[in-house]
């Protein structure tokens, strides 16, 4: 009996939304981008998730970077749609929105601000399922949203058909192993941590969705796919030369220092943040540097 492959796995970029200097959607770039990952190996795209610049993107501007995205990726790499929100009438609007893009699934994130309870949690994602036959991936990111949804809550979430994984960003390995308990072995869990993606894959993960990706795409690609394979001592060897990254690319909020990075590689025209967010300070661009040395990257 062969075993079916996760709908989602492997190496997972957390895009950047390139913009101009005035924080006008670069498409030119984001086209070239979506080369860059097709090309590296790249297993899936998210779009416009937190790296994406969610947050200060208008709903009509999520949608069409994302439209967009999956017009230019062609079939070629699935793409899957940031559609979080702290509303839950705003996430169903998202989503619906997206019904017919050609999106593989959502990827949403645990309401940010409001802080709810886990009842709330539960009843906010179960909302959302049901406006859409979708696939779903839950995030869950305390240092970022201030609230943390536990396994028990995400084991409850596990039932619901269309509800098929989650990105767990804690970083606490232990989470790992309790969601794949108990919410069974076929529920996808998907490290948000760039920092211990390759212990998440040892201890069952099936991937990680990567901010280091849009810069190492193809070493990502190659780290998970050895990882995966359970040739841990080949993975290792390229996650130990990405570990600056992984740590650095957080050393202000994401996504300042990868946008500087990918600015610094080339990868896109302008290190252009939307306010608040401002471009990263030149005492933290000596370190992005350094870590980029480590990685063979410059």
């Amino acid at each position: 009996m062969t075993t079916q492959k996760p709908l989602f796995s492997g190496s997972i970029v957390a895009l950047v939304t390139p913009m101009d200097n005035h924080g006008n959607i670069d498409f030119e770039t984001l086209e070239k981008l979506i080369e860059f990952h097709i090309n590296a190996g790249t297993n899936s795209i998210v779009s416009v998730g937190t790296t994406g610049e969610s947050a200060t993107l208008s709903i009509e501007e999520n949608v069409k970077v994302i439209e967009k995205t999956v017009e230019l990726a062609k079939g070629r790499i699935p793409i899957i749609a940031g559609t979080g929100a702290n509303a839950t009438s705003e996430a169903i609007v998202m989503t619906k929105l997206l019904r017919d893009s050609g999106v593989a699934g959502c990827l949403s994130v645990v309401p940010y601000y409001n802080k709810p309870t886990q009842e709330g949690m539960f009843q906010h994602f179960k909302a959302i399922a049901e406006c859409t036959d979708l696939p779903q991936l839950l995030y869950n990111v305390p240092g970022r949203t201030g609230s943390d949804m536990r396994p028990e809550t995400v084991a409850r979430l596990s039932q619901i058909d269309n509800i098929v994984g989650i990105k767990e960003a804690t970083g606490d390995l232990t989470r790992i192993t309790a969601i794949k308990e108990l919410a069974g072995k076929d529920f996808i869990v998907l490290s948000g941590d760039d920092a211990t993606g390759l212990d998440a894959i040892k201890l069952g993960a099936e991937g990680v969705i990567s901010v280091t990706n849009n810069l190492a795409a193809k070493d990502m690609a190659e780290m998970c796919r050895y990882a995966l394979a359970g040739d841990f001592a080949k993975a290792e060897e390229i996650n130990s030369r990405l570990m600056p990254l992984h740590k650095d690319l957080f050393i202000e909020s994401n996504p300042i220092p990868v946008k500087w990075a990918a600015y610094r590689l080339g990868l896109i025209k302008t290190p252009h943040l939307r306010l608040p967010l401002t471009v990263l300070s030149e005492s933290a661009q000596v370190k992005v540097e350094e870590a980029l040395k480590i990685a063979g990257l410059i």
